[in-house]
């Protein structure tokens, strides 16, 4: 057994089929062994376990555990369930499968063969699936989607695709996910549900490759699944599963900081699409370090350089015509004003005449036997597409390093990885036994593991390391799996034109094609939408960037907006008056003070995205410390009461008065004259 304080992990039953995870004052769940093909043989991988054995600490200080069990039917197979346990009620595991001689992993009929687990629930009084990579077009991101399972799925024996499923029962609630990311209906793992109410957690493709050779050489390492429960309701669940993410899910805990960010790509776009001017124009040290000053008056703390800094891609040298120096006076200035460095990447790029694509021609990506071809990239030298499931993942992370050591970069920017891409042989996704079609589901499927071991290469080497994926377009590999690792780019420019209408209706306008790219408040609609991911997973994770532009109900809006975790701002700063400058620098100096607090606060929103109140509580009920946004989009006087009780110390903006009562509760008062934002930060005096 394996214990904590909130659960025990039994595994007495494992050579008959199941262990269970057994929660502090919750019923026990039974969680059925799996069961793979080998040699075209269906075998349930189960057996008399081990005793459990502490492998060693995390950096985050949990403990991982080690279960071996030998299985019965297959002499010489063995299975390993590695467990990481924290001060959590949520615990993290995978299943790793050797063998003593050669053995394959086969599919027949050409579908993956693999159940990872099973559930009964026929006690449950209430299933729900929860998606973190819905792709919504309305608003061009990626939103949280929760969607109750009713008896007749069940009884139609339908399959969800997750990566959560969330159950309550007599005794409290349960969950159970899985580290992966795809959009529906692109399924690489499913939960099947039975007309008796067992379900099972299938693979559905490129899980393994047909015939992968499995040995001690070849061990196959499944991805990583959570379970935990919570003794009374779903909303505990969510909190606990919540502080999991923020605290224990990853060792890379840099990436769990709410620091402020500024990008330079913004202003990069209007210089093109309203000026008429070359995307690269404004990346030389003289802009730059104006915009530093700028970006310290506001209190930023990760400046980002997105595309144009550097040379060519692949080699990742800083341009030298651009930046004279190689960064040095600019990171000296950021180190005088307490700021980290960040830099824009393209993972899968190489450019013609760089070192990395000579020393690695066999990794270029291939598609129908034809290798990618050069294309240009963001006005700089055109460049190949590399396959990072192939070796060359190893030599991108030893670049990052290297730019860490030479340059002093800390924040990493990754963009444009899409999930498909690569068919070739060779790279580690399949090889010329396996079809096209099967090589590049596999790389789809491998592509998120290979991104994690990059960061995780990179992180472990330098700790101060953050790693953020773009994720502004579909079809990226969204989802639980690289939040293990980093976090995400969520929202750029929202939806284009032709998002919304026939592209023929679409004239454009913008930056170029996007809608919402101006200030006032349609921009902040867009991206407070996806706030909804919080109940589970912290929107610290899911950076998005405001408008600063001049206007004070504007502006109010944005901060009001990115205070509630998103963290990112952008746009022309050099344009921002004394008066603006100060608005936003004086409240976001405010935010730093209680920022903790508001990170580990779960979400409270009131009324619509759009209405009128829009309500926003983040209070750390531990401390009454934190945060109330509140939106108009009409004139009108509102009139707020806190769900939770507040530190009596407060700052409020223009047009909120406060008032609190004899049990802690805020009463806020909220005048408008037109659309804008009034904000209240608890734990902060006037």
């Amino acid at each position: 057994m394996i214990s904590s304080d909130y659960f025990t992990l039994n595994f007495e039953r494992f050579a008959s089929g199941d262990w269970a995870y057994e929660g502090r004052k919750c019923a026990t769940c039974f969680v059925g062994a799996p069961v793979f093909e080998i040699d075209h043989e269906t075998v349930a991988v189960s057996g008399d376990a081990g005793l459990p054995v502490l492998v060693g600490g995390l950096p985050q200080g949990g403990q991982v555990y080690s279960v071996l069990s030998v299985v019965a039917s297959q002499p010489g197979l063995s299975i390993e369930l590695q467990v990481e346990v924290h001060n959590s009620p949520i615990a993290r595991f995978r299943y790793v499968l050797r063998s003593d001689r050669p053995r394959r992993l086969t599919k027949s009929g050409k579908v993956d063969k693999v159940r990872y687990l099973s559930l009964d629930l026929r006690d449950a009084s209430s299933v729900t699936e929860v998606r973190f990579s819905e792709f919504n077009e309305l608003v061009h991101s990626y939103c949280l989607s929760e969607r109750p399972i009713e008896n007749r799925h069940f009884a139609s024996e339908q399959a969800v695709m997750g990566p959560m499923l969330v159950y309550e029962r007599p005794q409290g609630a349960l969950l159970v996910a899985y580290e992966h990311g795809s959009q529906s209906p692109n399924a690489f793992l499913q939960f099947r549900l039975g007309s008796d109410r067992r379900v099972a957690l299938q693979a559905v493709k490129a899980n393994y490759c047909d015939g992968q050779l499995l040995d001690d050489e070849h061990p196959y390492e499944t991805i990583w699944f959570h379970i935990g429960a919570h003794p009374e309701s779903i909303d505990g669940l969510a909190d606990s599963y919540r502080d999991f993410m923020l605290k224990y899910q990853t060792a890379n805990l840099e990436s769990r900081k709410p620091y402020l960010f500024y990008n330079t790509w913004n202003f990069q776009e209007r210089n093109k699409a309203w000026y008429g001017k070359a995307y690269l124009e404004s990346m030389n040290q003289g802009h730059i370090m104006a915009e530093i000053e700028i970006a310290h008056q506001l209190g930023i703390e990760v400046f980002v350089l997105d595309t144009g800094w550097y040379e060519k891609t692949g080699d990742w040298q800083v341009d030298r015509t651009r930046f004279p120096d190689g960064l040095k006076s600019i990171k000296a200035r950021l180190d005088e004003y307490d700021m980290k460095l960040g830099l824009w990447f393209d993972p899968t790029a190489a450019a013609a005449s760089s070192a990395m694509l000579k020393s690695h021609k066999d990794c270029v990506m291939t598609w129908q036997g034809k290798k990618s071809e050069p294309h240009p990239i963001w006005e700089s030298e055109e460049s190949f597409n590399i396959c990072l499931v192939s070796r060359y993942h190893e030599a991108f992370a030893d670049e990052l390093i290297r730019l860490v050591r030479e340059v002093g970069v800390t924040y990493f920017k990754w963009d444009a990885i899409g999930q498909y891409g690569c068919d070739g042989t060779g790279h580690g996704h399949g090889g010329e036994e396996n079809s096209y079609e099967d090589r590049a589901e596999n790389y789809a499927f491998e592509l998120g593991r290979a991104m994690s071991k990059v960061v995780d290469k990179l992180c472990a080497a330098c700790p101060e390391a953050i790693v953020d994926f773009d994720i502004t377009e579909g079809g990226r590999y969204v989802g639980l799996g690289f939040l293990s690792s980093g976090k995400y780019f969520l929202i750029n420019n929202g939806p284009y034109y032709r998002s919304l209408d026939d592209p023929k209706y679409a004239p454009g306008g913008g930056m170029g094609s996007n809608v919402y790219v101006f200030p006032g408040p349609a921009r902040g609609w867009i991206c407070r939408t996806p706030l909804t991911f919080d109940k589970w997973i912290p929107s610290v994770l899911y950076l998005t960037h405001y408008l600063p532009d001049d206007g004070p109900d504007s502006q109010w809006i944005n901060v009001a907006s990115m205070v509630l975790g998103q963290n990112g701002i952008w746009g022309d700063l050099l344009a921002l008056s004394p008066d603006g400058v100060a608005l936003i620098g004086d409240a976001l100096a405010k935010y730093k003070s209680v920022r903790d607090d508001i990170t580990a606060s779960a979400l409270i929103r009131t009324g619509p995205v759009g209405g009128s109140p829009e309500v926003y509580e983040k209070i750390n009920p531990a401390s009454g410390r934190g945060v109330v946004s509140v939106f108009s989009s009409a004139k009108g006087t509102y009139t707020i009461v806190t769900e939770r009780k507040v530190d009596r110390r407060f700052w409020a903006s223009d047009g909120a008065a406060v008032e609190i009562d004899h049990e802690g509760r805020a009463t806020i008062t909220a005048a408008f004259d037109g659309p804008s934002a009034r904000l209240v930060f608890f734990g902060v005096g006037n």
